[in-house]
C-alpha cells in the first residue's frame, strides 16, 4: 500500500512538472532579448548617451564622433572598429572587449574598465582621466602610453586611474 501511494505521488509530481516547466520555459524564451548588433555600421555622430547596451557588438563599425555618455555597456564588443574622437565618458565597459580598434582622441574619462581585454587597439591623444582600469588585460605598449597621461581618480570607484592600472 506504502508503495502504491508513493508510486501516486510521483507520478503525480511528474505530470504537474511536464505541464508546469514548459510554461516556465516559455515565459523566459519570451522576455530573451538577443544582444544589439552594429556590424558593419556606419554609427559616426550617432547619440548613445545613457542607453543600455550590454552585450552589444560594434564590429567593423565606424563610430567617430558618436556620444556614448554614460551609456552601460558591460560585456559590449568593439572590434576592428573606428572610434576617433568618440565621447565615452563615464562608461561602464566592465567586462567587455576593446579589440584591434581606433580610439584616437576618444574621452574615456571618468569610465569604467574593470576587467576589460583591450587588446591591439589605438588610445593616441585619449582622455582617460579618472578612468578605473582594474583588472584589464592590456598591450605592453598601450600600458606605457597610458601610464604616461593617467591621471585623476574614479568618482564611483575611488580608484585612481595609474593604480588602477599598476603604473609605477
Amino acid at each position: 500500500m506504502v508503495a502504491v501511494q508513493r508510486w501516486l505521488i510521483l507520478l503525480v509530481m511528474g505530470i504537474l512538472s511536464l505541464v508546469w516547466m514548459p510554461s516556465v520555459a516559455l515565459a523566459q524564451a519570451n522576455n530573451y532579448a538577443p544582444p544589439l548588433s552594429f556590424s558593419n555600421a556606419e554609427l559616426r555622430g550617432r547619440d548613445f548617451r545613457g542607453q543600455n547596451l550590454q552585450a552589444a557588438e560594434f564590429s567593423n563599425a565606424n563610430l567617430s564622433e558618436a556620444d556614448f555618455t554614460g551609456a552601460d555597456a558591460r560585456g559590449a564588443i568593439f572590434s576592428a572598429s573606428v572610434a576617433r574622437e568618440t565621447n565615452f565618458h563615464g562608461v561602464d565597459f566592465s567586462t567587455g572587449m576593446l579589440d584591434s580598434s581606433n580610439f584616437t582622441g576618444a574621452d574615456f574619462s571618468d569610465a569604467l574598465l574593470i576587467d576589460t581585454i583591450m587588446l591591439r587597439s589605438t588610445f593616441d591623444d585619449a582622455d582617460i582621466t579618472g578612468a578605473d582600469f582594474s583588472g584589464a588585460l592590456l598591450d605592453g605598449v598601450q600600458f606605457r602610453n597610458l601610464c604616461a597621461i593617467a591621471s585623476g581618480t574614479n568618482p564611483q570607484t575611488g580608484v585612481a586611474t595609474r593604480d588602477s592600472l599598476g603604473c609605477r
